[in-house]
């Protein structure tokens, strides 16, 4: 995220897409109010279902599931089209003027870049992207046109990709009628102009889909072009679902990353440290500084034992071996027998994960399984999954570590605008249950002597680590956690002020260079402050601690013009003083104040090595455009590349697996999408077992409209079955059943002639707790977006009929 929740306050028109603002993000909800009620703001909701944001907003914009790219790509035509832009915030702080290679090029029939080429080992193309990078000249430096008459310019190449992205082919995909899709447009793109600011926030209707990544970059695009980025009241906004998933993601729980976001070590590319760092580290931008991060996170993994004579113990940091570790494919190696055991820690995939019924198939073949919750959920009970399920005749050993609640321990939590806030404990857990940070810390004790005892593999990965988080009570010392994460100097032990301070000699340890100045000061740390501010623009500086350098607005260079006159002087964030010779700030400037406003306008992203936004970007896998895919199951051909498929750079998992024949789209009609609801959480386990949210919302249910429920003969409250590909095997269909909800929430639309239903399903119910129902993800498929792997489990199809 950006921005953070406080700033909505500055926007004049929200863009609610693939997500429930006013249900699942109640404190955004209220800052969205707030500039309604005192400026005038505008809410635009982009959703399939008429959901409580939409039945609150300025303007409702049904969609259908998966077609965000192209409603998108309209609104980014649209722009263009009517020269809406905010031309010198483009010229200046974006890639619009670049030169592209002249071999560059779109085909707008098979819907691929320039590049394509077959990748048999993921069973999917994948692109080479010579063709991708800038023009250069013989000084390494690349070649503009100022002007943007250049057809090979990237705001051409834009305008000429985006060329069939009209209003009316936008409305044959979406279904969204013509009068609707262009009154969004107008209002969104009133924020062109500098002294407006226009906000886009979304959840998991815009990423979990086959294109999920491109639909991000197409919110990118967009804002780039109207100049929202780095602007008070602008950005792009992801809205968490859970309190601490930022904090989970800049921790590295996912497979692809370390700590602070760099890269995880591949062992054929990366074998030492300096291949890593010479592979790694551009030249240009705040990312040349990652050497210094990386040393400084492996001294404080490896402590003593990390040595510039011994690569600072790189050799130990664990590598990806070329295969697959995302979810999809770890389930897959599961079901090969490949996974001998697994520690599932506040997750429920046997509920959560797409094509779930198969996962809770596949755990029978591991030998062991942990499970770590507050209940015993379905993925730890994966053995009573179905009627026919003999417990007998399963291995799989099954542990399950009770832990402690939310308001049963003490600890940070990064929330959506990446505040880093101190939680304290409310209460004592009830019986065994423990924290988690108990658990971990017992867990690699116990591993750490097992290993030093009976060696392994590589016992040095866990032997030589430095673990030491014991207090003086025995009990494990959270402070000495903080201190590690927030970074120290190596020779006294003295806590870093922040990541400026890390060095490239291993005489500092930082477990996290972007929470780094979080703990700086053991008797008043960031984290804990809660100081309001009491004038300003809603910063509050010293309320909590804001990654990175307590910024909280980021790329705030961007909110000034090139000689440092912000574009709306109402909210200044940045700006430079003519009187004084000096820049002035309401929040840590992205930028380095010393030295003038011309040649800090020159890179405003410093993120990025070229410093300046990309319109066009060579580092996206499928492409340096976003480009409208079908989703992997879809109704209708591809209505603007005739003969493209589902986006070709997915990975095709497992075979005939998705629907892709005539014969079976006419067995599978309808479209299905899953979404939450307010009375329950995830996959359920926590609210399931609570009755007072049961009785508010007390079973599993499906959604669908009142004249697809009339065709079918359904009525309100009527037991149906929905039945999916997945559920399709060996000649026999097999389903899951819910209760019919017919609602006005959910309408056909019309998607180039031909009318389409959307059917709804709630994805919080499962077979343990106190209320039980069937997994809407029995029917989602296990396909991913070819950068992230997130599975499209918001859009496939299905069928529905009425069974009692």
């Amino acid at each position: 995220m950006t921005n953070h929740w406080i700033d909505y306050q500055h926007s004049d028109v929200f863009m609610a897409i693939g997500g429930n603002t006013a249900e699942n993000h109640p404190i955004s909800m209220k800052w969205i109010e707030k500039a309604r009620e005192e400026k005038g703001a505008k809410l635009i909701t982009v959703d399939p279902r008429f959901n409580r944001t939409a039945a609150v907003s300025d303007l409702y914009v049904p969609l259908r599931p998966g077609t965000n790219t192209a409603y998108l790509g309209g609104l980014a035509h649209y722009i263009l089209e009517n020269n809406l832009y905010h031309r010198e915030y483009v010229e200046h702080y974006t890639n619009a003027t670049y030169l592209i290679e002249e071999g560059f090029e779109f085909d707008d029939v098979a819907g691929v870049f320039s590049g394509i080429e077959d990748d048999p080992a993921r069973n999917a193309k994948k692109y080479d992207r010579t063709t991708w990078q800038y023009q250069r000249d013989e000084d390494g430096n690349v070649k503009k046109d100022p002007f943007m008459q250049d057809p090979n310019c990237v705001m051409n190449l834009m305008r000429e990709h985006f060329r069939n992205y009209s209003i009316e082919n936008v409305s044959q995909i979406t279904g969204c009628p013509v009068d609707t899709l262009e009154e969004s447009y107008r209002m969104f793109s009133t924020t062109g102009k500098p002294e407006r600011a226009g906000n886009i926030l979304y959840a998991m209707g815009i990423t979990q889909f086959t294109h999920g990544a491109q639909n991000v970059r197409a919110i990118g695009l967009v804002q780039l072009l109207l100049g929202n980025m780095g602007r008070a009241g602008g950005g792009v906004n992801a809205q968490r679902g859970q309190s601490n998933v930022q904090g989970a993601t800049d921790m590295a729980i996912l497979y692809h990353i370390i700590p602070g976001y760099m890269g995880t070590p591949q062992q054929a590319a990366h074998p030492t440290l300096g291949d890593y760092i010479e592979k790694e580290t551009p030249e240009t931008g705040w990312w040349s500084n990652k050497p210094r991060y990386l040393i400084s996170l492996l001294k404080a993994f490896y402590g003593e034992n990390a040595t510039a004579d011994n690569q600072f113990a790189y050799q130990w940091l664990p590598k990806l071996d070329g295969k697959d570790a995302s979810h999809i494919a770890m389930y897959k190696n599961m079901s090969k027998g490949e996974v001998e055991g697994m520690i599932c820690w506040a997750d429920n995939p046997a509920v959560s994960g797409p094509t779930a019924g198969a996962k809770r198939e596949y755990s029978a073949k591991m030998k062991w399984l942990v499970s770590v919750d507050l209940f015993e959920n379905e993925t730890a009970s994966f053995w009573k999954r179905e009627a026919g399920a003999n417990p007998e005749e399963i291995d799989t050993e099954v542990f399950i570590l009770p832990a402690a609640a939310s308001y049963e321990r003490e600890g940070n939590k990064a929330n959506s605008g990446r505040w880093i806030q101190w939680q304290w404990k409310a209460q004592e857990p009830p019986g065994n249950c423990k924290s988690d940070l108990w658990i971990v810390n017992e867990l690699f004790k116990k591993l750490q002597k097992i290993y030093e005892e009976e060696g392994g593999a590589v016992p040095e990965q866990i032997t030589k680590m430095a673990w030491d988080y014991d207090g003086n009570d025995g009990q494990v010392d959270i402070v000495k956690v903080c201190k590690d994460i927030n970074g120290y100097n190596v020779n006294n032990g003295s806590l870093v002020n922040n990541f400026l301070d890390l060095q490239l000699d291993g005489s500092t340890a930082c477990g996290n260079w972007l929470y780094s100045g979080y703990y700086n000061d053991l008797d008043n740390p960031p984290t804990k402050r809660r100081t309001p501010e009491k004038e300003g623009i809603g910063s509050h500086l010293d309320w909590s601690f804001a990654w990175p350098l307590n910024r909280r607005i980021v790329y705030n260079r961007a909110s000034a013009d090139p000689s440092g006159k912000p574009w709306n002087p109402d909210v200044p964030q940045v700006w430079w003083d003519e009187d004084e010779g000096k820049w002035k700030t309401n929040d840590v400037p992205d930028f380095n104040v010393n030295i003038p406003p011309q040649q800090s306008a020159e890179i405003p992203f410093i993120m990025l090595p070229e410093g300046q936004g990309r319109l066009f970007s060579a580092f996206v896998n499928d492409g340096p455009f976003p480009a409208h895919y079908e989703p992997a199951d879809s109704p209708v051909p591809n209505l603007l590349y005739p003969e493209a498929t589902y986006n070709p750079i997915s990975q095709r998992f497992y075979e005939d697996h998705v629907v892709e024949t005539e014969e079976e789209k006419e067995r599978y009609p309808y479209v299905l999408t899953t979404y939450r609801v307010v009375e329950h959480y995830q996959s359920g386990i926590m609210t399931r077992n609570m009755p007072w949210l049961i009785e508010m919302m007390p079973e599993f249910f499906v959604e669908i409209d009142e004249e697809l429920a009339d065709k079918l003969g359904i009525a309100n409250g009527d037991r149906v079955a929905i039945e999916s590909k997945r559920l399709y095997n060996n000649g026999e269909q097999d389903s899951i059943e819910a209760k019919a909800c017919v609602t006005k929430r959910l309408q056909p639309l019309m998607i180039n002639g031909q009318k389409k239903h959307i059917v709804g399903l709630p994805f919080h119910w499962g077979y343990m707790g106190k209320s039980t129902g069937a997994v809407a993800n029995d029917l989602t498929p296990s396909v991913g977006d070819p950068n992230t792997t997130i599975p499209e489990f918001k859009a496939s199809l299905c069928n529905i009929r009425r069974v009692g």
